[in-house]
Formats: structure tokens, C-alpha cells, sequence
């Protein structure tokens, strides 16, 4: 299946290091079994990682058991796009690279809104 991006065109990796996606590939791709829709290539910043803890999701601590070393600042990351929406509402969202965010992001969130946020427009 061709992944595409919210730009129409392939979509490219979001991070290898680390290791990111839904299916741990490095992209964030959708492949329709993902049901929290993990397609929005996200850069981490100490203010979402604070609200996405919050929230409930805390991504910042490190869980060797599943070997997940913890997010930081500067960190990609594919994260659902309900997140990303939720956090763009609270003013906390982090920036997203337009290139690796699966096209199927613009089901939760406007191009306008993530292009507003992108390191990559």
C-alpha cells in the first residue's frame, strides 16, 4: 500500500532513534489497525511532554520492560492525531514534520493548523 502524507506525496521517516510508529518502523504509516491512529510525525518539546503526562499519556518516563527509553525534547515521534488535536486546542501542541504525518491526520486536524505548526513548511 503507498503511504502518503498530508501533502500528497510519499510519506517519508519520522525517527529511527528512536525507534517510532505504530508498527515500529520508523514512519508513522497507517495501515488501518492502528486504532489510535499514530500518523502525526511530532517533535517533542518539554510543554507537550508535561501535558501529554497530564493527560494521562506519560511519554517522558523511560519503561525498560517494553524497551522504551522515555521521550525528551528534541525527540520525533509518531503520536495519535487525536493527541495532537487535543493539544493544539489547549495551546500545547508540539511542532509536526509535514513530510512524515500520514495523510489520514487531516481526519482530526486542518492542514492550515498543522502547517502553522510544522519545522518542515
Amino acid at each position: 500500500m503507498n503511504q502518503l502524507n498530508v501533502l500528497g506525496e510519499e510519506l517519508q521517516p519520522c525517527s529511527f532513534d528512536p525507534m517510532t510508529g505504530y508498527y515500529r518502523t520508523g514512519c508513522c504509516e497507517n495501515h488501518g489497525d492502528d486504532p489510535g491512529m499514530h500518523v502525526v510525525c511530532a517533535v517533542m518539546t518539554d510543554q507537550f511532554l508535561a501535558f501529554s503526562k497530564q493527560a494521562g499519556n506519560d511519554l517522558s518516563t523511560p519503561m525498560p520492560q517494553y524497551g522504551f527509553t522515555g521521550l525528551k525534547d528534541g525527540d520525533q515521534w509518531c503520536l495519535c492525531a487525536s493527541r495532537w488535536q487535543e493539544a493544539f486546542e489547549a495551546g500545547a501542541a508540539p511542532k509536526v514534520r509535514l513530510a512524515s504525518t500520514h495523510l489520514s491526520a487531516l481526519e482530526y486536524s486542518s492542514l492550515a493548523d498543522l502547517r502553522a505548526h510544522a519545522v518542515d513548511a
